[in-house]
């Protein structure tokens, strides 16, 4: 069982995104972060959390810390991102390499709607990859295979479990109403500038 934090902003684009709503940066309102590890706290059953999107790197400082501050609670910290591993690297910026050393496992590359493969673990697409972070930066190894049936059957519980618990986080309240899961998960975003605040 995994908590999920969507985050606000991405410039990838993909056709066929399952998440379109989280594309525009001018999105969400702020959140601290430790009010998200509060959250996380409360549910005694969570393996990890993960970071999806939009567009994590677009905002790493913040998420970073949020990832050193999930680890000390024991949790394991996952992140999408629509760069590839290598296009991080090449970015040589000081945040961005704090998230992906917070990383447990990176999944990495855009969504490409022509090779869309419904059998693979958590990706949407062939040509993303599962990276297993925690062996260090110079023995990283692309991790993941096609599943059978009754695999597909079981991720597919686990992503709706997933999904049940990003929907208790979001259902918050914002100006006297409570805000309903399609509208909230499009939401969540971090502000560069601030380790401590996220745009919810």
């Amino acid at each position: 069982l995994r908590f999920v934090v969507f985050c606000q902003g991405c410039p990838h684009h993909c056709p066929g995104c399952h998440n379109p709503q989280t594309h525009d940066f001018a999105g969400g309102y702020d959140i601290d972060t430790d009010k998200i590890v509060a959250e996380i706290k409360k549910n005694p059953l969570l393996q990890g959390v993960t970071f999806s999107g939009g567009e994590p790197f677009c905002q790493p400082a913040p998420l970073a810390e949020l990832a050193r501050k999930i680890h000390e609670s024991g949790l394991d910290v996952t992140v999408y991102t629509g760069y590839t591993y290598e296009q991080l690297l090449e970015q040589h910026n000081p945040d961005t390499d704090a998230l992906l050393q917070q990383a447990d496992v990176l999944i990495d590359g855009r969504y490409e709607q022509d090779k869309r493969d419904l059998t693979l673990h958590f990706r949407g697409s062939s040509n993303q990859r599962v990276i297993d972070l925690r062996r260090g930066a110079g023995r990283c190894r692309a991790i993941g295979r096609r599943m059978n049936s009754a695999a597909l059957r079981s991720q597919m519980w686990e992503r709706r479990a997933a999904l049940f618990v990003a929907v208790r986080f979001c259902a918050v309240k914002k100006n006297d109403r409570r805000w309903t899961f399609r509208e909230i998960s499009a939401k969540i975003e971090i502000r560069t500038g601030d380790k401590r605040r996220l745009i919810f």
